[in-house]
């Protein structure tokens, strides 16, 4: 194909996929997180990888490639280009695919089975809106234990690695098969190495008082009825839970736990377990009011971004809808 025919050709070829892009976005409304591309920094924060190893070329599956390093908030999850400003550099891939140039090989990470492009977005995405299925590239593994599906959203990865600490923390504690009546659940990692800290801090000071080293059930029991029921009987009787839409017992013993621990610092030991449920509740929880008014006010939000997606008014590089699946965390800058 000729210079001309080709720059012709990549132009008309972006168009279409930004095009599709648009009405993938169009499609998705009540459910963006589906159209949202994973970011590597995300990921590898929440997975906490091992340590990484170099693994040389490879011939990888498009399908797998499911998130970007740097580039996360220009592409679609399907890798469609959603920005006019990336039109210069995907169309000079695309004019190379045409004139049968080879360029060099992609860059990616590996983690749990899918891929996270280090170098190579643009020819990532024009693979894909060409039908590529496979693709070369140089290939670095970070090591992790969970396994990762390419439909992964970032809700799907809390879930998967909460999942998993959950199997560790029943595997270190068997808290499954010593309380079968209770099903421990959290909404946010890291939640069950806190509460197993928890358990040891009660274990230590039960060991103070006693002439031999108690064994780890014993002290969990004691946990269990001393500290931990005391504090979720208090929040069911104060009914807060309500207030924390999304959320469970569990979330919220850990964050009242914190709070009782922050306000007996500021007022004195004498603050009352009752007195920290009331003050997390107000400061931090939300009315069914509130909650209804909050729900509406992101509804129009997404209406109006429809009406202007289907008006042909591209949205701001930035904008997505507002996620409502998690109330803030009270003691967390991540809130998951």
């Amino acid at each position: 194909m000729s210079g001309f025919m080709a720059k012709q050709t990549a132009n008309s070829d972006f168009s279409k996929a930004k095009t599709r892009a648009t009405i993938s976005k169009l499609m998705s409304m009540l459910n963006p997180a589906q159209q949202e591309m994973l970011s590597l920094r995300e990921v590898r924060e929440t997975l906490r990888p091992r340590g990484e190893a170099y693994r040389g070329l490879q011939v990888v599956d498009i399908s797998r490639i499911v998130g970007s390093e740097g580039r996360y908030a220009d592409f679609t999850r399907q890798f469609l280009p959603r920005h006019e400003h990336l039109r210069h550099r995907w169309t000079r891939v695309d004019e190379a695919r045409l004139t049968d140039i080879n360029l060099p090989p992609i860059r990616l990470y590996e983690i749990g089975g899918v891929y996270f492009v280090r170098d190579g977005n643009h020819r990532v995405s024009v693979a894909r809106a060409q039908g590529g299925e496979k693709i070369d590239a140089e290939v670095i593994s970070l090591a992790s234990e969970i396994r990762l599906e390419p439909s992964l959203t970032r809700d799907g990865l809390r879930q998967a690695v909460i999942a998993y600490e959950k199997k560790q923390f029943d595997r270190t504690t068997r808290f499954d098969k010593v309380f079968p009546e209770y099903e421990l659940e959290f909404t946010a990692t890291g939640r069950y190495d806190e509460v197993l800290d928890h358990i040891y801090v009660h274990k230590y000071y039960m060991n103070q008082s006693s002439e031999s080293e108690l064994p780890f059930e014993q002290a969990m029991r004691s946990w269990y009825d001393h500290v931990f029921q005391p504090v979720i009987l208090e929040i069911r009787r104060q009914k807060i839970l309500s207030r924390f839409p999304g959320r469970t017992e569990a979330d919220l013993y850990v964050w009242l736990v914190k709070h009782w621990g922050e306000l007996k610092e500021k007022y004195g030991d004498a603050f009352s377990i009752g007195d920290a449920a009331s003050d997390l509740s107000t400061r931090f929880g939300r009315s069914v009011l509130q909650q209804l008014r909050d729900y509406y006010r992101e509804w129009t939000a997404r209406r109006a971004e429809q009406r202007r997606i289907a008006g042909g008014q591209m949205p701001d590089a930035d904008s997505s809808a507002t996620d409502t699946g998690d109330a803030p965390d009270p003691h967390s800058s991540s809130g998951a």
